[in-house]
């Protein structure tokens, strides 16, 4: 399989099984059951009837047609300002390729189609809590380390 057989789609309400299984891949490593993942997919639908208003999913597929891979955008409003009332965020969430794709371009399109949305929508920029594995890719996409965009951690 090379990278320009691969499609991204912007994921639809009848790819929730697709989605699931590719988080449940990313969260847990290993191959959900069948009693499993029916019952993710029933919980994804479930978040994402309630959270698709700002959420939208992007699926990579193989050739075959194969769900190989997952990008989730976040745009949240922000506070509007005087001559902006239309003032966005845009998060990265949840990028994963399954292992035997990795290394071969997915993330990176999967990313690209996010960013893409994002800027579509006139968010002025997009960040992403990356593992320390990915790091290497999203620097190679244009992302840096913002001295501005600061996190707290609370004690658990």
């Amino acid at each position: 399989m090379t990278v320009t057989e691969v499609r991204i789609e912007r994921a639809a309400l009848e790819s929730a099984i697709d989605l699931a299984r590719l988080k449940w891949l990313d969260a847990e490593g290993r191959e959900p059951t069948d009693p499993e993942l029916r019952a993710f997919t029933q919980e994804m639908t479930s978040w994402w009837a309630e959270n698709g208003a700002n959420h939208s999913a992007y699926i990579a597929r193989s050739p075959s047609g194969q769900a190989i891979g997952a990008a989730w955008l976040a745009l949240v409003p922000r506070v509007p300002r005087p001559g902006n009332l239309r003032r966005l965020s845009a998060d990265v969430q949840s990028v994963y390729v399954v292992p035997t794709s990795r290394g071969q371009g997915v993330g990176s399109m999967l990313v690209e189609a996010a960013r893409a949305a994002a800027v579509d929508q006139g968010a002025p920029r997009i960040v992403v809590h990356s593992s320390e594995r990915a790091v290497p890719l999203y620097r190679r996409l244009g992302f840096a380390i913002s001295e501005r965009l600061l996190q707290r951690h609370h004690d658990s």
